[in-house]
């Protein structure tokens, strides 16, 4: 799930994957809340789960991924 979201930010987004770690504020990786709510619609459809982030009190890279992989399970 990490390595796949990395990507996307990566491909999507264009954030240098230097500064992409699970400590990183969506703030620092350049993203507001628009572009993680676009992040998660993606993440949706792919994996077929509902990831609510509006909901949660998300605040760095390693916490969504963190979120995203307990919906996926």
């Amino acid at each position: 799930m990490y390595e796949k979201l990395v990507n996307y930010l990566v491909n999507e987004k264009d954030v240098d994957p230097a500064v992409i770690t699970p400590d990183a504020t969506f703030e620092d990786l350049g993203l507001d809340s628009l572009d993680v709510v676009e992040m998660a619609v993606e993440l949706e459809e792919e994996l077929g789960v509902e990831l609510e982030v509006e909901d949660q009190n998300i605040t760095t890279f390693g916490e969504f991924v963190a979120f995203a992989e307990s919906k996926a399970n």
